[in-house]
């Protein structure tokens, strides 16, 4: 994927698109998918990178959500568990599936979590992971010997799945690239254009590397930018009120010795009514997630004091070695677009529906919002359909069921520590052929070599040091120092591949580090 090459095909088009689908995370890319896979023509538009916003900050999981079956969204369960199960199936590179233990302090909590497990099972069907069971006491310690054992009276097992989110946003754009689809990233949308009839005919959109401006026609335009679609909305009805519910969570990542298991723990009931997980994910422990609602969506959101405090205290009830603020060695903080409730929204965004909304306004644009990222997929097609309704598009059936996304390989532990790349894992290591050190790691506390970075500019279109460290490898999530470290040798990479010169490397090498700086904790 060529960025200049995209822009002058977009640039060279002369006949409307389909559609145009504005923002690339995992809804927009998600439909962009569907779109071309059913052979129409696609363009989508990212305002900043693939992934910046929510999707690249999620709690790594593909899961059904046991706390919905809890809520009574029996409905939202079994399509999360029948997509999660999707998941695994066409993109076996990048979601697998993942052991969690329930720990019972309580008589009561073995039978009451135990039952509820085992109809987790039943929705799930076909598509089940595995079979949940209760566990003694000595089964518990086994699974995780890091856990809090005063009071402990066992546990119960179950399995969801497990991914990397941007990881598998990468191979998403990649995959609707690889059916025709075009997709662009540092493009914001300036305006949304009106026929004379009054319906959206294309968007004006910016490519922030040049600053010039690109009109771009379609038959049916598409809002899927999650936290920002009511600001999309406006540029068609400024009067729209808003139909999202901002709500932020945060997440603490450890050293893997705050939980020398492969086993992750579940906690279904913290004092603020959240599930709190702490989960093995890249050699490194994730433990989240709050739940904050808050005033204003913003692309670098701060973790607030309270959040931090209230996940150290959370953990140290549960684990052995209780986490210290000097133990965390990076904090990323997502915001959950949650659909608005037909009242005023409430205090507690956690009760907030999950399911997403379609909403066409009086100019025709779509919105999509809601939903969570295991089922981006269904999210997708059922966007698409009205797509096609709307613009009088020739009806194509959905193949994304089936679909095997780009790099499909069903044995990823045989490629080691590239195994997330897939099959691409192979053209990496041929780019790095006859430079061994091109494959060697860059910080003695994280895995990623200079044939990464490579990779990610040729072929992944990371145009600066965050895409890179951030989302095409998870360098600033999983150690924010060790991050830092990394941005000047990724720069002078960078600046090789793209033609950059020295004041370029000192720019990206500053701005890096001051957003970096964000992650860590005071």
């Amino acid at each position: 994927m060529d960025r200049k090459t995209i822009i002058n095909r977009i640039a060279s088009r002369t006949e409307p698109w389909d559609m145009i689908v504005i923002g690339g995370g995992a809804t927009g890319v998600g439909v962009a998918i569907d779109a071309a896979s059913r052979g129409f023509a696609v363009l989508l538009l990212e305002a900043e990178d693939f992934g910046k916003g929510t999707s690249s900050r999620s709690t790594k999981l593909i899961h059904g959500g046991v706390r919905y079956l809890e809520q009574g969204n029996i409905s939202l369960v079994m399509e999360a568990l029948k997509e999660r199960g999707l998941l695994r199936q066409n993109a076996p590179h990048l979601v697998h599936d993942l052991a969690f233990i329930v720990p019972n302090y309580s008589w009561w909590e073995a039978p009451f979590y135990g039952i509820g497990m085992k109809v987790y099972d039943l929705l799930a069907g076909k598509y089940n992971f595995g079979k949940s069971r209760v566990l003694s006491l000595e089964e518990t310690v086994e699974k995780l010997p890091n856990l809090q054992t005063e009071g402990l009276r066992g546990g119960v097992l179950y399995y969801d799945g497990q991914f990397d989110d941007t990881r598998l946003l990468m191979h998403m754009v990649a995959t609707s690239a690889d059916h025709g689809g075009t997709l662009l990233n540092y493009a914001p949308v300036v305006e949304i254009t009106k026929g004379e009839d009054g319906f959206a005919n294309g968007v004006l959109f910016r490519d922030s590397e040049t600053g010039i401006t690109h009109t771009a026609p379609a038959r049916v335009v598409i809002n899927a930018t999650g936290m920002f679609a009511d600001k999309i909305r406006r540029m068609t009805e400024p009067e729209a009120k808003n139909m999202i519910a901002p709500s932020q969570g945060i997440h603490l990542v450890f050293e893997r010795s705050f939980l020398r298991a492969d086993s992750a723990i579940m906690v279904p009931k913290t004092s603020d009514g959240r599930v709190l997980f702490a989960i093995p994910w890249h050699d490194h422990v994730v433990v989240g997630t709050t739940d904050t609602p808050i005033q204003e969506a913003t692309y670098e959101p701060l973790p607030f004091e309270e959040e931090i405090n209230f996940i150290l205290d959370t953990a140290a009830e549960f684990l052995t070695r209780p986490p210290q603020r000097e133990d965390v060695l990076s904090v990323y903080v997502g915001i959950r677009p949650l659909v608005k409730a037909q009242e005023e929204s409430p205090q507690k965004t956690s009760a907030l529906s999950r399911d997403h909304t379609i909403h066409i306004d009086s100019a025709g644009l779509i919105t999509i919002v809601g939903g969570k990222w295991t089922t981006y997929r269904h999210m997708a097609e059922d966007c698409v359909n009205h797509a096609i309704t709307l613009g009088t598009l020739d009806d194509q059936p959905c193949v994304t069921r089936n679909l095997h996304l780009h790099g499909y390989h069903e044995h990823p532990e045989d490629l080691g520590r590239l195994g997330v790349y897939g099959a691409d894992a192979l053209e990496i290591r041929r780019l790095a052929a006859g430079d061994a050190k091109l494959l060697e790691p860059m910080h003695p506390d994280l895995t990623y070599c200079p044939a990464e970075v490579i990779w990610a500019v040729r072929h992944e279109m990371a145009r600066t040091v965050e895409d890179v460290l951030a989302r095409r490898t998870r360098a600033l999530f999983l150690n924010a120092a060790a991050a830092i470290a990394l941005s000047r040798p990724v720069a002078e990479i960078m600046a090789r591949e793209l033609g950059h010169d020295a004041p370029w490397i000192e720019t990206q090498v500053e701005q890096f580090s001051t957003l970096a700086h964000n992650y860590q904790v005071r």
